[in-house]
């Protein structure tokens, strides 16, 4: 198949979640999508936040913030965070806040998985910063576990798409990984670790 040039400003598929901060003392989110891991052991968790943008101002304040992750059932909500500031409009009056260990990372009760982050890194661009920090806890619904553990399939991640901005929802399941290419892997010469 004949491959064609695109924009390069196509962006694979991006979580849809709801950063939370407390800013002057009070509660904000704000809908992000540029988030990922970036570490496993301690746990981090990377979100880019553009340097106009409220809530960057209160992780700078408080060195915390939350990820949360809303369903379907929040999608209206979660984009209307995307389109006000909170300088101007009180957000976190459209949910039920609650905080947990760390005390000033606000969360979103009705989101089925939040997370709380302790800043540990902000790494400065010229339109953004990407703040990193450790998740310092998890909290969940008690629907959406399996085993004790989130289970996707039960809570129902977002996607977003750019730049054709448009959510999606994640589909089934299509194979096992660190399975599925086993059957390749047999009869190689060497051994690798996904390099």
């Amino acid at each position: 198949m004949e491959k064609m040039k695109v924009d390069p400003d196509l962006l694979p598929p991006m979580p849809m979640t709801l950063v939370g901060a407390t800013v002057e003392g009070r509660a904000n989110f704000m809908a992000a999508a540029w988030v990922t891991r970036v570490g496993h052991k301690p746990p981090l968790i990377g979100v880019a936040i553009n340097h106009r943008q409220w809530t960057g101002q209160g992780i700078r304040q408080t060195g915390a913030f939350s990820v949360c992750l809303p369903g379907r059932d929040l999608l209206e909500k979660a984009d209307y965070c995307g389109l006000v500031s909170g300088r101007n409009v009180d957000k976190a009056a459209l949910f039920d806040v609650f905080y947990g260990d760390l005390g000033n990372a606000p969360m979103i009760r009705e989101c089925p998985v939040c997370l709380e982050v302790s800043l540990t890194q902000t790494v400065e661009f010229e339109h953004h910063a990407f703040f990193i920090g450790e998740i310092k806890a998890g909290w969940a619904d008690g629907e959406v576990l399996t085993a004790g553990r989130p289970d996707v399939d039960k809570y129902k991640p977002l996607l977003l798409t750019m730049p054709d901005n448009r959510y999606h929802a994640l589909g089934p399941v299509v194979a096992q990984a660190w399975s599925v290419g086993k059957a390749l892997k047999k009869g190689t010469d060497h051994e690798s670790s996904g390099d």
